[in-house]
């Protein structure tokens, strides 16, 4: 029998319906396992606040973390075999309470020396959120072995508009009727399980070589290659104004509305303006890439 830690926060209830998933056929063939649901000191509301939402940007983006409530003590006395650790992401970064957990003293001590599968659900874009979690990983002496996406499959434009009306209603249904329901399919979450089977066998043998590979055989992560070029700029440009916001409003917090005011123009204008005129452009550029766009498929798929 392996002890296993499954750790995530969710809002909406769908990471948890996710992890539960995969963890089923650890807990079937009577392994150990440990939830541990991330609880904010202060936590984030659902459904959001319109200004609440976007008032998350600037500490999210720069991944400044904030308390959490304490491990229990049981989980902290565990050696675990594996954590699966479950996150979703906010503005093309690990979600504020994932990142805090990361960033915390206790989440720092229960990951060292231990092997980790990460599982993402989010709207669509993950590549560089990922990217933070594997060097905040690493920085805790932590071992990725494998990682699992499950996104939004339906085009930018048509999930922007769901997963927002989503967001700031709670509301998971179809949109004037005519939208498809918001966020990660039902058939995808339920058949998620399916990766359960893949770590279960790992599991019994403690070799985690293969494991990505056995996972990617069954679609755990799939890279569109568009995506991953407008995330790494996005990731840029929201650099830029996250820490102008946070420049700005250092010595005034009484001028930080007017700033995420902005900011909101600015999102509107990037997601309807900006993201088509990028996709014509990687269109135009996609047979000179080729060659570093297949090595990019490569690696983001992979746990390296």
């Amino acid at each position: 029998m392996k002890k296993v830690l499954v750790i995530h926060y969710s809002q909406s209830g769908q990471l948890t319906e996710i992890v539960n998933n995969i963890s089923a056929p650890l807990k079937a063939e009577e392994h150990h396992i440990d939830f541990l649901e991330i609880e904010m000191e202060t936590p984030f509301p659902f459904p959001w606040p319109k200004n609440q939402f976007l008032d998350a940007f600037p500490e999210s983006f720069l991944e400044v973390p904030q308390k959490i409530k304490p491990i229990p003590q049981y989980i902290k006395d565990t050696t675990y075999d594996l954590v699966i650790f479950g996150y979703s992401v906010w503005y093309l970064t690990p979600s504020i309470p994932a990142n805090s957990f990361l960033e915390s003293e206790e989440g720092k001590k229960l990951l060292a020396d231990t092997k980790v599968v990460t599982v993402i659900g989010c709207r669509n874009m993950w590549i560089m959120a990922q990217e933070k979690v594997k060097g905040k990983l690493k920085g805790i002496g932590a071992e990725l072995v494998g990682n699992i996406v499950l996104v939004d499959r339906h085009i930018n434009h048509v999930s922007v508009i769901t997963i927002v009306k989503w967001m700031f209603t709670g509301e998971k249904k179809r949109y004037l009727g005519i939208f498809p329901k918001p966020g990660v399919s039902q058939k995808d979450i339920d058949e998620s399980v399916k990766f359960g089977g893949v770590i279960s066998k790992v599991l019994d043998t403690g070799n985690y070589n293969a494991l990505q590979e056995r996972l990617l055989d069954k679609g755990a992560v799939v890279i569109k290659p568009f995506l991953v070029m407008a995330d790494q700029r996005a990731n840029v440009l929201f650099s830029k104004w996250a820490n102008l916001i946070k420049n700005k409003t250092k010595e005034d917090a009484s001028k930080r509305p007017f700033w995420i005011k902005i900011f909101k123009y600015y999102l509107l204008f990037a997601i309807w303006v900006i993201a088509p005129i990028v996709f014509i452009l990687f269109l135009l550029t996609y047979m000179p890439l080729h060659a570093k766009i297949k090595r990019d498929k490569m690696y983001f798929s992979s746990v390296s």
